[in-house]
C-alpha cells in the first residue's frame, strides 16, 4: 500500500467524522508515522496558507516540492488536499494531537515546522499572520524560542542568516564546541535518522536544504576563526 493510498484512508476518516484522537492513535508507530508526518504538513500547511487571505499556487507546488510527489501518485496527492481542505478541525487542535504522538520527540517536530515554513515563503513574503501561525504552532509543540529563531533565520530572507543562529551555537563558543554541534546536526540531519522519526522518504528535500544551510553556517564559522 503506497504512501498517499494511506494518507488518502486516514484523512478519509477524518473527513468522515473521526476524531482526531482516534485517527492519530493509529498512527503512532512506524510505518504509519510517515502517514501522520505527511497528514500534519498537509493539514496545518493547508490552514497556513489561508492565514494571509489566500491559498496560491506557489503554496500549492511547495507543498509538492517537499513531497517530491511521483506522477503515478498526483491523482491521490490531489484527492488529499480535496479531503483536508473539507476538514474543519481548528489548527490548534492538530497542532496539539500532533504533539501529544509524536511527544518529546522535538527532532521531528522540528522536521514538520521547516516543512511548513517552506510552504509559507512559496510567494516569496513571509505575511505577519503566518509568523502568528507558525510561532503558535511551535509555542504548541514546545518547542524553545530559539529553536523557532532558528528556522525562521533560515527560511525568511532578509539579513544574511547568522552562522551561529543556524548551528544553535553562539559566538562566544570555542571552535571546538561549534564543531560539535555541526557534526550533531550532521547526524540529525542524515536520511536515515530523519525516516525513523517519520519523516517520509517522499519529503527528503527538507534534509537537502537543511544540510546546505548547515555546511554553509559551518563553513562561514571556521573561516571567521581562521581568518
Amino acid at each position: 500500500m503506497s504512501l498517499w493510498t494511506r494518507i488518502t484512508e486516514a484523512v478519509s476518516a477524518l473527513a468522515n467524522g473521526e476524531g482526531l484522537s482516534a485517527v492519530f492513535d493509529r498512527l503512532r508507530t512506524p510505518p504509519e508515522r510517515s502517514v501522520a508526518f505527511a497528514i500534519a504538513v498537509i493539514a496545518l500547511g493547508a490552514k497556513m496558507a489561508k492565514a494571509d487571505g489566500q491559498v496560491t499556487r506557489g503554496e500549492v507546488a511547495a507543498f509538492r516540492e517537499v513531497f517530491q510527489i511521483a506522477q503515478e501518485d498526483e491523482a491521490g496527492a490531489a484527492r488529499v488536499f480535496n479531503l483536508a481542505r473539507q476538514d474543519v478541525a481548528g489548527f490548534e487542535e492538530y497542532a496539539a494531537r500532533i504533539k501529544a504522538m509524536f511527544g518529546d520527540d522535538t527532532d521531528a517536530l522540528c522536521d514538520l515546522m521547516e516543512g511548513l515554513f517552506h510552504i509559507a515563503m512559496a510567494d516569496g513574503r513571509y505575511h505577519p499572520a503566518e509568523n502568528i501561525f507558525l510561532e503558535r504552532v511551535a509555542e504548541i509543540f514546545g518547542l524553545k524560542s530559539s529553536e523557532f529563531q532558528r528556522m525562521r533565520c533560515r527560511f525568511v530572507p532578509g539579513a544574511a542568516p547568522d552562522p551561529y543562529q543556524v548551528l544553535g551555537a553562539s559566538p562566544d563558543d570555542s571552535l571546538a564546541e561549534v564543531r560539535k554541534r555541526y557534526r550533531a546536526l550532521v547526524r540529525e540531519t542524515h536520511p536515515d535518522r530523519m525516516m525513523a522519526r517519520g519523516v517520509p522518504v517522499e519529503a527528503m528535500r527538507l534534509a537537502e536544504k537543511r544540510m546546505i544551510d548547515i555546511n554553509r553556517a559551518w563553513e562561514q564559522v571556521e573561516a571567521a576563526h581562521r581568518g
